[in-house]
């Protein structure tokens, strides 16, 4: 039973903070008209939701953690013949690749690299399960006009083409697209700031006199607790940090937790009571905003350095070289996570720590 309730609880912890993190993308990029197609609660795959204002809301099977599918961040430069085969795909409704590419006098390469980029962008359905063949559709008009596959009437192909583009990601300025990959950090910032703000100047916390014993019941002025969450965030940040120094990287590492040590700490924060697991969210929200700011793609701070990267040579990344990069990333990270899991079963499963 413990066990159930440390999963239960870890999964509410996680999944909450996750959502919240996903929504700092979604809003940030709503807010600079970019299409985001989808907002699930939990790991992609077989969903129940519904549709609103072009972006389907739904939860997952597996409904741990979440994801926001903001259109147009795929790398690269732009494939050859969207605008044409954009059109064309409006004009029938339903099609398949090797239609496009026969009546476009494109190669089938050609014709599905631009079929699937448009994919990207939400622009085009892409081939379904049912599917014998690779066909594409055209997507459910946000208005509601028209169903998906249903043909559509194109009287400025080039008018489409950029009406369509505006709505990506890859069409916003440097500055916008950097608000949009920090903007889900931040709010795992904000959302620590808040609640660090809440329980120490409207609810209060108990402190222990150290040479008395007694406990005493204080409520803290709102600015000297905003104060103390900006102290708390910026040793959270320099523990971070020190992951990059050799000296320093081993103890930074052994001081951390990996999925078990987060799910033993969140029962016993949920034992304590509300109050308790709310602070124990907030301290994990800093601790998982401030990661995700780590220069190292697939992060957040990683896709941020790429921007960066490109602004200053005026180059894009391709994909095969952030593939590469964002794989590196992964195999750090899973070395890391291997070595803390083993650390955590040894402190609280088998108790040699």
């Amino acid at each position: 039973m413990d066990i159930l309730l440390m999963i239960l609880y870890c999964a509410i912890v996680l999944g909450f903070l996750v959502v919240i993190h996903e929504a700092g993308h979604f809003f940030a990029a709503r807010a600079f008209g970019v299409r985001v197609t989808e907002f699930m609660i939990g790991l992609p795959g077989p969903h129940i939701g519904f549709r609103h204002k072009g972006t389907l809301f739904g939860l997952t099977a597996v409904p741990l953690g979440g994801y926001a599918r903001v259109c147009g961040m795929e790398p690269g430069a732009e494939k050859a013949h969207l605008r044409e085969v954009l059109a064309y795909t409006y004009e029938c409704g339903t099609l398949n690749m090797e239609d496009v590419a026969q009546h476009l006098s494109i190669t089938n390469d050609e014709a599905v690299d631009a079929l699937d980029e448009l994919v990207e962008w939400g622009s085009v359905v892409g081939p379904l399960k049912r599917d014998k063949y690779n066909t594409y559709r055209t997507p459910v008009d946000d208005r509601g006009d028209f169903k998906q596959g249903d043909p559509r009437p194109v009287d400025d192909a080039q008018k489409l083409y950029e009406s369509e583009r505006k709505r990506q990601y890859r069409s916003l300025p440097f500055w916008k697209r950097c608000v949009i990959l920090l903007a889900g950090p931040a709010m795992n910032l904000l959302f620590a700031l808040l609640v660090i703000v809440i329980i120490y100047s409207v609810i209060g916390v108990d402190i222990q006199d150290p040479d008395s014993g007694v406990v005493q019941h204080i409520v803290i002025d709102p600015l000297k607790s905003l104060i103390a969450a900006c102290n708390y965030i910026g040793m959270v940040f320099v523990a971070v940090v020190q992951l990059f120094d050799p000296q320093t990287a081993a103890d930074t590492v052994s001081d951390s937790t990996s999925i078990v040590g987060i799910a033993v700490l969140s029962k016993t924060a949920a034992e304590q009571g509300i109050e308790s697991f709310v602070m124990f969210a907030a301290m994990l929200s800093v601790s998982l905003g401030i990661m995700n700011m780590l220069p190292i793609p697939p992060l957040d701070g990683g896709r941020f350095i790429v921007e960066v990267f490109q602004r200053i040579f005026h180059k894009d990344i391709s994909y095969r070289t952030l593939a590469i990069i964002s794989w590196l990333g992964m195999l750090l990270f899973i070395g890391f996570f291997l070595f803390m899991l083993n650390q955590d079963v040894q402190r609280f499963v088998l108790g040699n720590w």
